[in-house]
C-alpha cells in the first residue's frame, strides 16, 4: 500500500523501514503533522500513518476519503485525536498500536518520580559548578509510602508492580480491577479514596470524556497536602491552571509531566531559539519542584520496534483482507 507517514522524524524512518522490509509497502515520510492545512499531501496515498498530535478531524477525514485514503493507522495506543464518527461516515478505517511497551512509559514515570524526590537534576547541575552543598536536596524514602495509580491497564499495571518493588503500599483506581494485581498486593479503591490517601499519584488513564481534566480543583482539594503528581498519560487529564494554583499554595508538593494539554505545536521540535508563547506552560517551567519532559515516555528502542511492527502489521492486514489487526471500533451515534 501507499502510505503517507506524518509527523515523521529520522527514528520513524529507521524503525518503520526495518519493519517494512518484508511487506514492502511504499512509505513516504513527511515531517509536518497532518492537519487541515497539510491534508493536500494525502493525494495519491491509500493510508495515512499519524501520531498523537496530528489532527484527524471531520474535515481531514472527508478530504482523505475523497483522495482514496481508506485507512488511518496510529503510531500510538491513544486515539483521542481522531473523530471516529466522522471516520465511520467517510468510510475510513482506524487502527492503532495498542500495546507497544508498557515498561517504557511506566519506567519513565518512575524516573520522573525519583528525580523529583531526590532532586538529582538539581544535584547534577550543582556538582558541575563545583557546588557540593546538600541544602535543598533532601528527599524521602519511597519505601513505606502510599502510592496511587490511576488507570491500572498495561502501563498502570507495570507502574504498580514497580512501586510495590520499592516497598510502597499501592492503591489503584480503575473501572475494571485487575485480579492479578490484586493478588500481587495492589489494593483497588475508589478514586476519591485514592486521592485522600496517596502520598504519590501517577496517572495512566486514557483520555476520554470521563477523564478529561480528571485532576481539577475539586480533585486537588481531596488530595493529601504535599502530594507528588506524575502524568505520563495525556495532557488534558489534568487541569493545568488548577495544578499551578495548587503548586503555588503548596497543596501539590511536586509535579512531573511528560505530556501537556497544549503540546501540539510545542513538543517534538527544537524550539530553543524561540520564545515560548504559551504563558501557562512557561509558568510551569518557573517552579523548582516541577519537572517537564517532552513526551518521551514511549521513546525506547523496544517500544519503537513494537510500534513500527504493529503499524506495518495493521497496514498489511488491511491490504490483505480489508481489516487491520488492531482496529478502533467506530462510535455509534
Amino acid at each position: 500500500m501507499r502510505v503517507a507517514v506524518f509527523s515523521a522524524r529520522r527514528y520513524n524512518e529507521v524503525f518503520l523501514g526495518k519493519a517494512n522490509r518484508a511487506a514492502k509497502h511504499q512509505l513516504a515520510f513527511f515531517e509536518s503533522p497532518l492537519t487541515p492545512h497539510t491534508q493536500g499531501l494525502l493525494a495519491g496515498f491509500e493510508a495515512a500513518c499519524v501520531f498523537v498530535n496530528d489532527v484527524i478531524d471531520a474535515k481531514v477525514l472527508r478530504h482523505a476519503a475523497a483522495q482514496g485514503v481508506r485507512l488511518v493507522v496510529l503510531r500510538a495506543a491513544g486515539f483521542n485525536n481522531v473523530d471516529l464518527e466522522a471516520a465511520r461516515d467517510a468510510g475510513v478505517h482506524v487502527a492503532r498500536a495498542p500495546t507497544y511497551s508498557p515498561h517504557a512509559v511506566a519506567e519513565h514515570a518512575l524516573a520522573l518520580m525519583l528525580t523529583l524526590n531526590r532532586k538529582t537534576h538539581r544535584a547534577y547541575n550543582r556538582v558541575r559548578e563545583g557546588n557540593f552543598a546538600l541544602d535543598g536536596l533532601m528527599g524521602f524514602d519511597l519505601h513505606g509510602k502510599t502510592a496511587g495509580v490511576v488507570g491500572a491497564g498495561a502501563i498502570g499495571g507495570v507502574m504498580a508492580r514497580l512501586l510495590k518493588g520499592f516497598g510502597c503500599h499501592v492503591l489503584a483506581s480503575d473501572p475494571v480491577p485487575d485480579a492479578a494485581l490484586a493478588r500481587a498486593g495492589v489494593e483497588f479503591v475508589a478514586f476519591d479514596d485514592l486521592l485522600a490517601k496517596a502520598d504519590l499519584i501517577s496517572l495512566h488513564c486514557p483520555l476520554t470524556a470521563g477523564t478529561r481534566r480528571l485532576i481539577d480543583t475539586s480533585a486537588i482539594t481531596r488530595m493529601t497536602r504535599g502530594v507528588m503528581l506524575i502524568n505520563t498519560s495525556r495532557g488534558a487529564v489534568i487541569d493545568t491552571r488548577a495544578v499551578i494554583r495548587a503548586l503555588k499554595a503548596g497543596v501539590i508538593g511536586s509535579l512531573g509531566i511528560d505530556v501537556y494539554e497544549e503540546e501540539e505545536g510545542l513538543f517534538f521540535d527544537d524550539r530553543s531559539d524561540q520564545v515560548i508563547a504559551d504563558d501557562v506552560f512557561a509558568r510551569l517551567l518557573t517552579f523548582p519542584n516541577v519537572l517537564v519532559t517532552g513526551h518521551q515516555g514511549f521513546f525506547t528502542a523496544e517500544a519503537l520496534t513494537a510500534i513500527a511492527e504493529a503499524t506495518i502489521g495493521n497496514v498489511t492486514a488491511f491490504e490483505c483482507n480489508g481489516h487491520a489487526l488492531h482496529e478502533v471500533p467506530h462510535r455509534r451515534s
